[in-house]
């Protein structure tokens, strides 16, 4: 194998496949609800959209749990976005909302163009940041994540779908989810950071109550995730809008750490009758 040739791991590329996969049928269930009268298209679009940002949280999770990070795998997941949480996003926004807000000069196909627009240069930032800084990629996000952009859309359109009981017609509230798209497309650009939540791993710990909650709250979210998935998707961007003002305590209460292990307390007491260099690293004498 050529030493150009990149590093390709099998299981986070089998989640960013199904992330690619899953925003295809999005796309597909959209032209099937354009062409007929079938409102359930529209909703196993929003679902499939949904599924997607399921398997974009999997492949960087199993790829961070396993060391496999790579290149190929940025550059495959950005590719994978722009479809699932880009163009899908676009297109379903577009036929159910903004197609009817046309008039004057097209100002629905241009939020939603602006919205794919803006979606793709957030993620060319991003990989640009990534490749000029290895460091980078465990930060906070800068600009809202276009996973989290798509999902609020999503979940915003299941749950007006599902007040209008099935109803293609959304009344008034066709001019919120406009407005919601273009001020998305303008927080994915900006310098509005967001927590990524990379460090909740296996070793993170929390105290009782705060597990208790968790599970509440997913199998709340569960019983009714008609409602509950938009609940936790706008909380999400709100929260980013003002945690410059949230109190440090509190943002280390909600933004999960994952615990590092004290590697000096694991190391042997040092001998009394040694010189300090013997004690510290046993290689250089620095701490």
């Amino acid at each position: 194998m050529s030493d150009r040739e990149p590093r390709i791991y099998l299981l986070p590329t089998m989640m960013t496949a199904g992330n690619i996969l899953a925003g295809f049928v999005a796309i597909l269930q959209i032209f099937q609800g354009r062409n007929g009268e079938v409102i359930e298209h529209y909703h196993w679009a929003v679902l499939a959209i949904l599924v997607a940002c399921l398997f974009d949280v999997l492949d960087g999770r199993v790829a961070r749990l396993g060391g496999q990070e790579s290149p190929f795998g940025r550059e495959l997941d950005s590719l994978a976005d722009i479809v699932s949480f880009g163009i899908a996003p676009a297109l379903l926004v577009h036929d159910i909302v903004l197609s009817s807000i046309e008039k004057p000069a097209g100002i629905g196909s241009m939020i939603a163009a602006a919205y794919l627009v803006c979606g793709a240069m957030r993620l060319a930032r991003f990989n640009c940041i990534a490749a000029s800084d290895e460091k980078a990629t465990s930060s906070d996000f800068q600009g809202c994540p276009i996973p989290a952009a798509a999902g609020v859309i999503s979940s915003i359109t299941l749950l007006i779908l599902w007040l209008e009981e099935g109803e293609k017609e959304l009344g008034s509230w066709k001019y919120v989810l406009a407005v919601l798209m273009a001020l998305l497309s303008y927080l994915m650009v900006s310098k509005v950071e967001y927590p990524s939540f990379k460090k909740l791993g296996l070793r993170t710990r929390r105290p009782l109550p705060w597990v208790v909650v968790s599970i509440l709250v997913v199998w709340f979210t569960v019983k009714n995730w008609q409602w509950m998935l938009a609940v936790l998707f706008v909380s999400y961007l709100l929260y980013g809008l003002v945690r410059p003002w949230v109190s440090r305590h509190m943002r280390q209460s909600i933004e999960i750490e994952k615990e590092v292990i004290d590697e000096e307390a694991l190391l042997p007491a040092a001998d009394p009758g040694k010189p300090e260099e013997d004690s510290v690293d046993g290689v250089t004498g620095k701490a």
